[in-house]
């Protein structure tokens, strides 16, 4: 098929490299050298890390391998590490479950009806409590036990539904298990999790209770990258509502459910949108 028969297709580029002149350049005039129309583009500079890192949204005639081999030689010059993405491809996604539900009810329902970019193949649990939802929504619903004893066992069932789905990305939606340090290197930028901000304040049972004893003013939740550091890997997204006094306990959980199910939906929505690039402990979140 000629170019001019060929339909234009919306890419997704992103990038990250040794900041140096020409950088933008190249990029830019590669994508028009390929009849490529520029659509977005953003791009920073870490003075930190002495990294730069751009996402451009284009649209092209070109095939991905033409597109593939012209990135690649730009690559070469600056030392770049990038990917190509086709704008709201669906991201095959696994999420990971315990008991609570507002994390599991709130993805599914934004996949459903607000065009969030994953294709949710799958949800694992470590008890049989959401499997309902999960039928609701029609998707699979694995049971995976974990004790002390079975914990290897349990990690390898999941690699084999990590593999057989094809999933790209594992979301743990209220999880309540610790991943091994092996299973998130292997997954390493593939594995967001939600917990709330108290941490290291209010660590073990009952947070929101020792939080109401301590009369707080805030409730947050963090969504992260998974990293073998438990609750440190790189922060994607935030957020608080304030409190008085007048809160009870069961107000303060209600709160926090509602700050951690927007929170882990906006860090799942700017991943798969390939928002989210690496910089060492810290992220680069092109919003």
């Amino acid at each position: 098929m000629n170019d001019a028969a060929r339909p234009a297709t919306h890419w997704i580029l992103t990038l990250s490299c040794p900041d140096q002149p020409g950088i933008v350049h190249a990029v830019a005039g590669m994508l028009a050298e390929h009849g490529g129309n520029i659509t977005e583009s953003q791009q920073f500079g870490d003075p930190a890390s002495g990294l730069f890192f751009m996402r451009v949204q284009a649209e092209s005639v070109a095939s991905r391998e033409e597109l593939t081999a012209a990135m690649d030689q730009v690559a070469g010059r600056f030392g770049m590490t990038w990917t190509l993405d086709v704008v709201g491809r669906r991201i095959p996604t696994l999420i990971m479950v315990s008991k609570a539900a507002h994390c599991l009810v709130d993805l599914l329902y934004r996949e459903r009806s607000q065009r969030m970019p994953i294709d949710v193949v799958g949800v694992v649990g470590n008890h049989r409590d959401l499997e309902d939802i999960a039928t609701f929504y029609g998707k699979p619903f694995h049971h995976v036990p974990v004790t002390p004893d079975t914990k290897a066992d349990a990690e390898a069932t999941l690699r084999g539904l990590v593999a057989d789905t094809g999933a790209e990305l594992v979301v743990l939606a209220r999880y309540m298990q610790i991943l091994s340090d092996e299973l998130c290197r292997d997954l390493s930028g593939q594995v967001i999790n939600i917990h709330h901000s108290f941490l290291p304040s209010f660590k073990g049972a009952g947070p929101y209770r020792q939080a109401h004893d301590r009369g707080v003013k805030i409730i947050g939740a963090t969504s992260h990258y998974v990293t073998g550091d438990l609750d440190e890997g790189p922060i994607i997204e935030q957020d608080v509502e304030r409190v008085d006094h007048s809160r009870t306990v069961e107000d303060l959980v209600g709160i926090g459910e509602d700050v951690e199910r927007r929170t882990l939906a906006r860090a799942v929505r700017w991943h798969a949108e390939r928002r989210v690039l690496l910089d060492g402990r810290r992220t680069v979140v092109f919003r």
